[in-house]
């Protein structure tokens, strides 16, 4: 267990326990956007594919880290997927801007360009009252995204929580570490439906600013671990 002193803040992880870092980031405020992103040659699908799309089209593209997150009332959960590898990450206990800020931070420390956020649906596929509170922080989040070319979308996660608790199980955990961790399994659930259907219904949050769409478009700077053709000379 490592501990690193900061704000007052904490989070956990499923090593341990941390405290949240600050941040400078500076906040935006606007009504977002959503639309159904479709994989169907949409003009949607062809300006702001999610990694699971890229990856499906093109398995040599390279790039384009994931970070799946479980929302909660006062938990959440997050999973990283490097290609096709998904891992649970950390589970949060912040709100509000403090937890936007964190998500942000998270995908920076990670190199995600994009974050796949659970959307509460019952077994009928429809919203539930939660639904509307995922959305309404998903896209403050996208605004914030969106001024360093990262891309937010939602995923349906009805089920995710259920399985998660099995697969926790069946890998052994004790109740405690369950208990500790299922939003983050959970989060990585999530991940692995994204996959598996390689972005189909998912639905990308979209800011209504053009120049942040603009941003979109252009998408996060070249990294020279992804593009190092890009860096030669």
């Amino acid at each position: 267990m490592c501990s690193l002193q900061l704000q007052s803040q904490t989070f956990f992880t499923l090593s341990g326990t941390y405290s949240k870092p600050s941040s400078s980031i500076p906040c935006f405020s606007t009504s977002p956007r959503i639309f159904k992103l479709k994989t169907s040659a949409s003009s949607s699908s062809q300006e702001f594919p999610p990694n699971a799309l890229r990856r499906k089209s093109d398995p040599q593209w390279r790039g384009g880290f994931s970070l799946g997150v479980d929302l909660g009332l006062s938990r959440t959960g997050l999973a990283l997927s490097k290609g096709f590898s998904v891992r649970p990450l950390t589970v949060l206990k912040l709100r509000g801007q403090k937890l936007e800020l964190q998500l942000l931070q998270m995908a920076e420390k990670e190199e995600a360009d994009e974050f796949i956020i659970g959307l509460p649906k019952s077994w009928d596929g429809k919203e539930t009252p939660q639904s509307n509170k995922v959305r309404s922080i998903a896209g403050r989040l996208a605004v914030r995204a969106a001024q360093r070319g990262w891309r937010v979308y939602l995923q349906d996660e009805h089920g995710t929580s259920t399985e998660a608790s099995y697969r926790m199980i069946n890998l052994g955990l004790g109740k405690s570490t369950r208990q500790k961790s299922s939003d983050a399994y959970a989060a990585m659930i999530l991940l692995e439906r994204y996959f598996a259907m390689s972005g189909k219904d998912t639905e990308i949050v979209l800011p209504k600013q053009m120049d942040l769409q603009e941003k979109l478009r252009t998408g996060a700077p070249p990294d020279i671990d992804f593009s190092p053709e890009e860096f030669a000379g």
